[in-house]
């Protein structure tokens, strides 16, 4: 269980910016179960970070990002923020706004693929339905 900081809750709504196009777009295709069932959360405050969205039965992290990742203090920041992510059993898939805009099935297909992979060994083990 990651621990959530109570103003990391407050401040998610407030700080989306109203130009995101991108993960807009994909949030509309991720709500509600629209992808093989899977429950996904918007702004969700993990630790000390608030991720774009969350699959808890996955455990996956998908980051939706403007392009900054290239930047040399954005790429190193994401790459420490991955690194706490990962240590806590979480997998982070990074796309950018671009990619999720032009290339949305194939985006999608690899978030299928990466939470399909990551929830079937626990439908695998003993005594699980």
């Amino acid at each position: 269980m990651i621990p959530e900081h109570a103003y990391l809750k407050r401040r998610p709504r407030s700080a989306r910016p109203d130009g995101a196009d991108a993960g807009q777009k994909l949030w509309s295709l991720l709500r509600r179960r629209q992808l093989d069932g899977l429950q996904f959360r918007r702004h969700k405050p993990l630790g000390t970070y608030t991720v774009d969205f969350y699959c808890a039965a996955a455990r996956l992290v998908v980051e939706v990002d403007a392009g900054q990742r290239f930047l040399t203090d954005a790429l190193s920041s994401g790459q420490r923020r991955d690194a706490a992510l990962r240590r806590v059993g979480l997998e982070v898939l990074r796309f950018d706004n671009l990619e999720v805009l032009k290339e949305t099935d194939a985006v999608l297909e690899r978030i299928r693929s990466v939470a399909q992979r990551r929830i079937a060994p626990d439908s695998a083990r003993p005594g699980r339905p």
